[in-house]
């Protein structure tokens, strides 16, 4: 289950970052357009993942589907960069990194 842990970190870390937020995190919401009146949604989803996963340690079924609900997050994401022809590090690196790592957090521990 070490790779739930560690994806729980992450997102732990990003709901930290998305606290206030950080000047990048700032740069991401407003090149994609996302209305600042929403920003303070974005830690609570963050950290309901992190503790989603956690708890998904003891009951499996739980961390599968924060996951999956993560994969949808981050497909989501990537929609909406693409939707604003936002086609840097932002997009590439955060979005899509982060799908890759959901996806196979997914199969390597709820699927394999």
């Amino acid at each position: 289950m070490w790779p739930v842990v560690v994806l729980a970190v992450i997102q732990f870390g990003d709901g930290v970052l998305c606290v206030g937020p950080v000047r990048f995190v700032r740069e991401c919401f407003e090149g994609v357009g996302f209305p600042r009146r929403w920003w303070w949604v974005t830690p609570p989803v963050k950290f309901a993942a992190a503790a989603g996963l956690v708890a998904g340690i003891w009951v499996p079924v739980l961390g599968a589907v924060t996951v999956w609900a993560l994969v949808g997050y981050f497909v989501v994401a990537i929609s909406t960069h693409v939707r604003a022809r936002d086609f840097g590090r932002n997009l590439f690196l955060n979005a899509v990194g982060m799908l890759v790592v959901c996806v196979l957090v997914g199969l390597y521990s709820f699927v394999l």
